[in-house]
């Protein structure tokens, strides 16, 4: 789980800025923003505001805690949900500030695959060769299974995060 400070941090670099560029641009001094990144303190609520339009991003989303994706689990058939009543969802957290997020219904994945259709190309910063490489048969056939959570989390060296889960 990370804190407010880390949060602070991660934006800041994501945008190549050093503590000194933040604190000229928030009208702080540069010991200001180094003890907010060690959390010895926290910004004012005004300050809040400014940095979450800064880094392009909601208030909830720089102070509140970190949605906990479900962990994975194999459910029993009793208590499994029809695939048609589940989503997958991706999230991309790009190291130069991208944020995707996309939800499919895993109906939809289900009616494309069998129909040989194929996967709807996705443009933006999911790169088209990485959304091909996802085995779209494979998740389906574990979540038929009664796999569900997170089934991908990785965190490549050039800061880029990505996660897969069903739920």
């Amino acid at each position: 789980m990370k804190t407010l400070g880390m949060k602070i941090s991660d934006y800041r670099k994501a945008r190549g800025m050093t503590q000194e560029e933040l604190a000229e641009k928030m009208n702080v001094s540069s010991q200001a923003v180094s003890k907010w990144e060690n959390d010895l303190s926290i910004p004012d609520l005004p300050t809040l505001i400014a940095l979450a339009d800064l880094f392009q991003i909601t208030l909830d989303e720089l102070v509140r805690q970190e949605l906990q994706l479900p962990e994975t689990r194999l459910l029993p058939k009793a208590q499994r949900k029809p695939v048609e009543q589940m989503i997958l969802r991706i999230v991309v957290d790009s190291s130069d500030g991208d944020r995707v997020r996309v939800n499919l219904p895993l109906l939809l994945i289900k009616v494309c695959l069998e129909s040989g259709v194929g996967m709807p190309e996705i443009n933006g910063s999911i790169k088209s060769e990485a959304w091909k490489n996802i085995d779209f048969e494979q998740i389906l056939s574990m979540v038929e299974q009664g796999v569900i959570g997170k089934l991908v989390e990785v965190d490549s060296a050039d800061g880029d995060h990505v996660e897969i889960y069903v739920e």
